[in-house]
């Protein structure tokens, strides 16, 4: 039986039997925040339950390496969108110590595109469209800089507000212990100084 099979099966039960109902709640986050975490397995069920949240708590944005690498990218929409259309106040980005992305490099995920079948044809193709290759698929050498630079990224970008607190942590993916690398709280504008 294939792995989405299974995947059926278990969600034909799951429905049946009324699972799902413990964890219906809104749209809207409860603690009012948004998680930029990595997508590491070890992280599915750790980092909520390390953080102490539970279905409907908060909105929970994962990619490689929990990099926002781009001021107009899909990570930094739905941000935005987190914020403007959820109600969302907080943002905090999550790194782990451990990381896939850590000393990634270009040349191996290449070399194993072309072992999948990819042929230095297609990758031509992107190289003479303009894609940088080698940034896009290249990792970081430390954590904790990787998450200082998605931190400054998104409370530079100017479209979020001065009020939202831009929080960056990592966490350990055995333990789940967190060390905050940066206090959001520390540079956020009320909105008694904005004059709202």
């Amino acid at each position: 039986m294939s792995v989405i099979s299974s995947i059926l099966d278990y969600n034909k039960t799951f429905v049946d039997q009324n699972k799902y109902e413990r964890f219906q709640t809104t749209k809207y986050p409860d603690k009012k925040i948004v998680i930029i975490t990595c997508m590491d397995t070890r992280l599915l069920e750790l980092l909520p339950k390390a953080m102490g949240l539970r279905n409907g708590d908060a909105k929970i944005i994962k990619n490689a390496g929990a990099i926002v690498s781009h001021p107009f990218g899909s990570i930094m929409r739905s941000i935005l969108v987190a914020i403007y259309e959820l109600k969302v106040e907080e943002v905090c980005v999550i790194g782990h110590h451990g990381c896939g992305m850590v000393g990634l490099q270009s040349s191996s995920l290449l070399d194993a595109a072309k072992e999948k079948k990819i042929s230095q044809e297609q990758i031509d193709i992107l190289t003479n469209s303009g894609i940088d290759l080698s940034k896009w698929l290249t990792g970081f050498q430390c954590v904790e800089e990787s998450v200082r630079n998605s931190v400054r990224l998104i409370k530079n970008h100017p479209l979020l507000p001065d009020s939202i607190a831009v929080h960056g942590m990592v966490i350990h993916p055995e333990t789940g212990k967190l060390d905050r690398i940066i206090d959001g709280y520390s540079n956020i504008v009320s909105k008694d100084e904005m004059h709202i």
